[in-house]
């Protein structure tokens, strides 16, 4: 007799992040897979904070929504996929619609996953594709080592409609946040050691 391994759901991991084991690590599901990481390093935590804030003083000077980092963020219809942008922004109207002080139950609008060591672009890549499918409309992957983003939307099929931006160019928020633009010199200002 097989022994089938539990699928574990949004509530499961509630209980989990309160257990003494689970203290420093970040969790999330993928199809009731449970993925537990370590904290991150200092470039991720400096990059997420960067870029939080300068989202979240856009959205503040034009009333757009609100601006978060590392919230567990669920589809309605979808409690055994849970995920934690190191980044994300929601318009004011959807995320008056959710409690405080639980994991939301919808997906952001904007999406944002910063590479760190551990990650393939593969797994960011899946991610961005499960973020896209249930609702949010802009997933940008950072990636640190190549001083860039991949701007990631839905297309036809099941497929990503993938944009690099590299150094030099310009980040937009398009319809999602309108006006908000940033110079990647801005979230990248020391250049690389060679």
């Amino acid at each position: 007799m097989a022994i089938q391994e539990p699928v574990l759901d949004v509530d499961s991991v509630w209980e989990l992040s309160r257990q003494p084991e689970y203290d420093n690590k970040r969790l999330y599901l993928i199809d009731g897979e449970l993925v537990v990481m370590s904290p991150v390093k200092q470039m991720h935590g400096q990059l997420a904070i960067r870029l939080g804030a300068y989202l979240m003083l856009y959205a503040d000077e034009h009333g757009l929504g609100e601006v978060t980092t590392e919230v567990g963020h669920y589809a309605p219809g979808d409690r055994r996929t849970l995920l934690a942008p190191d980044v994300a922004f929601t318009t004011q109207a959807r995320i008056n619609q959710t409690a405080q002080d639980e994991f939301v139950p919808l997906m952001p609008d904007l999406a944002v996953e910063i590479a760190s060591s551990g990650d393939s672009l593969a797994q960011l890549r899946r991610k961005a594709a499960i973020y896209l499918d249930n609702g949010t409309r802009l997933v940008w992957i950072v990636l640190p080592d190549q001083r860039g983003v991949d701007v990631c939307r839905s297309a036809v099929g099941a497929r990503l409609d993938i944009e690099f931006v590299g150094a030099g160019g310009v980040l937009s928020g398009e319809d999602v946040l309108p006006g908000f633009e940033l110079d990647l010199s801005r979230l990248f200002p020391n250049p690389q050691p060679s």
